[in-house]
């Protein structure tokens, strides 16, 4: 451990402390959680993030959209407004936050919203669709007001929380005893080629409850999208250069994708769901025109790019050799049937109670 994170450890203690008190309140029903007669699905983690719930998400609304009529519901992280909106494709970043405004400019037929108070939330939805079936809490692990009918709980590969402490001196949220809350637990970003002995190892290390059930997903990366479909905005046969910049959580499985595209890859790093400025795309443009070859693009994540395109930013990178590389998850082996059946299974039986 560093001698930092050292220092910092009795700042984390208390802070576990705290979060451990708050949740044995609501295990005590001495603080309201609610419970909803339609099927609610929350999708955490006990980290700060990076696990990868926005594919995750974007994988249940696969699974569930032809089936039932189903609604999305975050925070809104970064919004300026606060309350309960609910989203059209006209809705902007500002408005509704990067991952709601992805989720209703991806699927048609779904509904989208935002609030910081869940419970809220959730009644709004119900009052305005009275046929929804199903409900998806996205980074709801510890809004505990809500007690969905499934917690699903994400932990990345690289950094599972067994491993890893309360914040400041590590990224948990909350003690780890707070995995025993999950119904799901989904070890994400693991490597295509998944061993059994890999998989037996995370499960002696993770100690599922009895009543938990572990599964496994990696990444799947499409083809580069320019952000802009331009007829110029080619993207070359031979790369020599790319520049990725990012504002999220993880960017190394990216990098390590983009990597397969050529080897001198140049990164900026912003913070977690950073609103850009027009000086943060001049200093791209730059280091971008700086790169001393021809044959070079610009690399970006596709939630990022629900943050580029504004009024303000779009006449500065329309121009730009800019792509993003299209993301989903899947699941190695008999975990995606499984995992399917667990969804659907929960979802029509709860329905018809």
């Amino acid at each position: 451990m560093r001698a930092i994170q050292f220092l910092l450890l009795p700042v984390s203690i208390c802070y576990g402390f705290v979060m451990m008190i708050r949740n044995l309140l609501f295990d005590m029903d001495i603080l309201p959680s609610e419970r909803f007669m339609i099927p609610v699905i929350s999708i955490g983690n006990l980290s700060l993030g990076g696990t990868g719930k926005t594919p995750h998400i974007e994988y249940l609304i696969r699974l569930l959209k032809e089936r039932f009529r189903i609604a999305t519901l975050s925070r809104g992280y970064g919004r300026v407004p606060d309350g309960f909106i609910l989203a059209t494709k006209e809705s902007d970043v500002k408005t509704i936050g990067d991952e709601p405004l992805q989720y209703i400019r991806k699927f048609d037929g779904i509904k989208v919203a935002v609030d910081e108070k869940r419970v809220r939330g959730i009644h709004e939805l119900i009052e305005k669709s009275p046929d929804l079936d199903v409900v998806l809490l996205d980074d709801a692990y510890q809004h505990r007001y809500v007690n969905p009918g499934l917690s699903i709980l994400l932990t990345d590969y690289h950094h599972m929380y067994h491993d890893d402490f309360v914040v400041p001196s590590g990224r948990l949220r909350e003690f780890t005893y707070g995995a025993h809350r999950a119904d799901i637990i989904i070890v994400t970003k693991t490597p295509k080629i998944f061993s059994p002995i890999t998989r037996r190892g995370i499960l002696e290390d993770l100690k599922p409850k009895s009543h938990q059930k572990i599964f496994f997903s990696y990444i799947k990366y499409g083809n580069p999208v320019p952000v802009y479909n331009d007829s110029s905005c080619t993207f070359p046969n031979k790369l020599t250069s790319l520049l990725l910049f990012t504002g999220i959580a993880n960017d190394y499985p990216l990098k390590e994708h983009l990597s397969r595209y050529c080897s001198n890859i140049t990164t900026i790093k912003f913070n977690d769901h950073h609103q850009y400025t027009i000086g943060d795309i001049e200093k791209v443009k730059k280091i971008f025109y700086d790169l001393p070859t021809q044959s070079k693009v610009i690399f970006t994540t596709e939630k990022d790019v629900m943050r580029l395109k504004t009024d303000e930013l779009t006449p500065l990178i329309k121009n730009l050799m800019l792509f993003y590389l299209p993301i989903e998850i899947d699941f190695h082996d008999k975990d995606k049937p499984a995992f399917n059946t667990a969804i659907l299974d929960y979802v029509n039986k709860k329905k018809k109670d």
